[in-house]
């Protein structure tokens, strides 16, 4: 029989945690205990797998809404061939070949409740047998897996590409322009070989956005400060702004203040999906006040102030 495992535990969150606690856990326990941090770690290699089967469920409300529906039942549910809505009247109505609601409270294994439709006729080791049989007959689609990933923003920017081993083959993956924190990126078949013949799962690269020295990210929009001198800030100028293509010019007007903003339409993130529209760039103006003032120019600073006073 399948041993119980209660995904809330592995995860170490409440039973009414929220879908941001849940990934938060996660991410937190998949840093902890994933392979390349744990080389040759074959029980953190386990835990690996634990805490991914926990968050695979949990992550998804149907498949959650079922767990916590089955409870202890759960596992022998997915081993009949249980896959997302799928009620667990149906698979006793299959048993059957009647309508029928069975209630029970975990007491029972699905063995018993099976040997209860048939009249006692999967009694014993042998009709238990017959039953595992019956469950691990069904074709199951292999588990779906989850591994983060973390790029630059100069990476999300541009698009990138990123190469994993699986399963002893080299996979190479694309990372699409405009990605952000949260982004899942699927590759098709690539997760845990399916059961019984079914097909394999996905794999789902989840990505984290670096944070830069320079730029701030707000969505598809990019905020970068840029220190202009006084005087080009007092008598207006133009001054050469970094963007993530390069720089560009950008022309400010006399008397710009410290932390003015300016907006360069397009020059943002590229909008995922959508890599030829972008967001915008905001500069904010950070007027740098001169130091080490020679004599004749404290003279002058101090005629234009007696100017100004006048």
């Amino acid at each position: 029989m399948t041993t119980y495992k209660d995904y809330y535990r592995v995860l170490g969150v409440n039973r009414d945690a929220t879908q941001k606690d849940i990934k938060r856990a996660y991410r937190k326990l998949a840093r902890q205990y994933h392979p390349d941090v744990n080389p040759g770690d074959k029980q953190a290699e386990e835990r690996f797998k634990e805490i991914n089967e926990a968050y695979e469920v949990l992550s998804d409300e149907e498949k959650r809404r079922q767990y916590d529906q089955l409870g202890a039942q759960y596992q022998q549910w997915q081993r009949m061939g249980g896959q997302g809505n799928v009620p667990w009247e149906d698979l006793m109505r299959q048993a059957s070949g009647g309508s029928v609601h069975y209630e029970f409270d975990g007491a029972e294994s699905f063995f018993d409740i099976l040997n209860s439709f048939f009249g006692g006729g999967l009694g014993g080791r042998t009709g238990q047998s017959r039953a595992r049989g019956t469950a691990q007959g069904a074709m199951m689609k292999g588990r779906d897996i989850e591994q983060e990933i973390t790029i630059s923003l100069e990476e999300a920017y541009h698009g990138t590409r990123r190469e994993f081993n699986r399963a002893g083959r080299r996979l190479s993956v694309n990372i699409p322009p405009g990605a952000r924190t949260g982004t899942r990126v699927r590759v098709s078949g690539k997760g845990e070989a399916g059961y019984n013949g079914g097909p394999p799962g996905d794999l789902y690269l989840v990505v984290n956005v670096q944070e830069h020295p320079a730029f701030k990210r707000d969505g598809d929009d990019l905020l970068v400060e840029l220190p202009v001198d006084l005087y080009t800030a007092v008598l207006g100028g133009e001054v050469e702004v970094p963007t993530l293509a390069g720089k560009v010019r950008l022309k400010i007007p006399p008397g710009t203040q410290s932390g003015q903003k300016f907006r360069l339409a397009g020059r943002g993130m590229p909008r995922l999906g959508a890599s030829r529209e972008h967001g915008d760039l905001y500069v904010r103006i950070l007027v740098q006040v001169p130091r080490s003032l020679t004599r004749e120019e404290q003279e002058l600073f101090e005629r234009l102030a007696a100017m100004r006073s006048s």
